[in-house]
């Protein structure tokens, strides 16, 4: 089965081109084009990202098909992303994956962004597969997911207010970092000294037991919050700067590895797959690696380029989908936000 993917959720515009059936899938194509743009604003700008997405995605979509040496006839199926994410970015896909569907007489299928990042290590690692412990982890999301299979998702926790990778942006920009801000706090805090400003681990505490209703939740807003004033409060910025970057990601990725270890413990997985765009957060991916040490459980982290939004991932989950019959009619709609796994 060959499937076209299309992904314009936030602000990269990709198309890309798998293959394969079952868990034996190949990436044959994968274009990423990101708006640079929304650096000048410290922030994604929705309409931007909407009119900019409408400028590229048929040179990228042309240029996906082109790189996997397929036409769109050898498509059989494309699928979309259509939730969650800014609604306008998302129509952009939909809409263009519905059109270009409805003109070569293809089916469509609708993508959730999230179980996207599920799929993607499997393009990379052959046994990234179910069952495992996963950690999805990115500007707009922050989630622990038990995944016993694909399509059987049960989320554990989630973020109760930021998402990680917005407290890196946030923080980036205390710090008068650029944006996004995940790869400069990530570079800053490996000159700073561990010792000189300790935050609190939000949400983790000894006493937590399996069932509390916060024992896999996150909540970063308190982090940023005590950042803010360990900024404010130093007559020194520029010889703080990198011993304050460090003390927010220690807190930050520890406590992030704490709940994956428990989830993990719990269910006895011994896999533990990462997902978004601050997977790719070496020290994250070190720290977990460490506290799972003593449970043998293996943990696979993507590349770059699959940490981020990309059409790869979409494609692969639409594979999966496609194989067990699944089609959407042309009703498909984009949806700011939705639920994993309520199809």
């Amino acid at each position: 089965m060959i499937v076209l993917g299309i992904e314009t959720s936030c602000d990269e515009t990709s198309a890309a081109v798998v293959s394969g059936t079952g868990d034996q899938v190949s990436q044959r194509s994968l274009v990423i084009l990101s708006q640079d743009v929304h650096r000048v604003f410290g922030g994604v700008v929705p309409e931007i990202a909407s009119r900019a997405h409408v400028t590229a995605i048929v040179p990228v979509v042309d240029r996906a098909m082109s790189e996997a040496g397929i036409e769109l006839q050898d498509v059989d199926v494309v699928a979309v992303t259509n939730a969650p994410g800014l609604v306008g970015a998302l129509l952009v896909g939909v809409s263009y994956a519905k059109g270009l569907a409805f003109g070569a007489g293809k089916p469509v299928l609708g993508v959730h962004h999230m179980e996207g990042h599920l799929f993607a290590q499997s393009l990379e690692h052959a046994n990234a597969v179910p069952p495992f412990t996963a950690l999805l982890v990115s500007g707009g999301h922050t989630m622990i997911v038990d995944v016993p299979a694909w399509g059987d998702y049960n989320v554990l926790g989630a973020t109760r207010d930021d998402a990680a990778g917005e407290a890196f942006d946030k923080v980036a920009k205390l710090l008068g970092l650029p944006y996004p801000g995940g790869r400069h706090i990530e570079r800053l805090a490996r000159d700073g000294d561990s010792s000189r400003f300790r935050f609190a681990r939000p949400m983790v505490r000894r006493n937590q037991r399996p069932g509390d209703d916060d024992y896999y939740d996150v909540s970063f807003s308190g982090l940023k919050t005590a950042v803010l004033n360990a900024v404010r409060d130093s007559d020194n910025i520029e010889r703080d700067a990198a011993h304050i970057a460090r003390g927010f990601q220690d807190a930050l990725i520890e406590t992030l590895a704490e709940k994956v270890r428990r989830a993990a413990e719990q269910h006895e997985r011994e896999r533990v797959v990462l997902g978004g765009g601050v997977a790719c957060n070496q020290a994250l991916v070190a720290e977990i690696r460490t506290r799972l040490a003593d449970v043998g459980a293996e943990v696979y982290a993507p590349s770059v380029r699959l940490a981020t939004d990309n059409a790869a991932m979409i494609a692969r989950a639409g594979l999966f989908h496609a194989e067990r019959g699944r089609r959407d009619d042309w009703s498909l709609n984009a949806y700011a936000s939705k639920a994993l796994g309520s199809g």
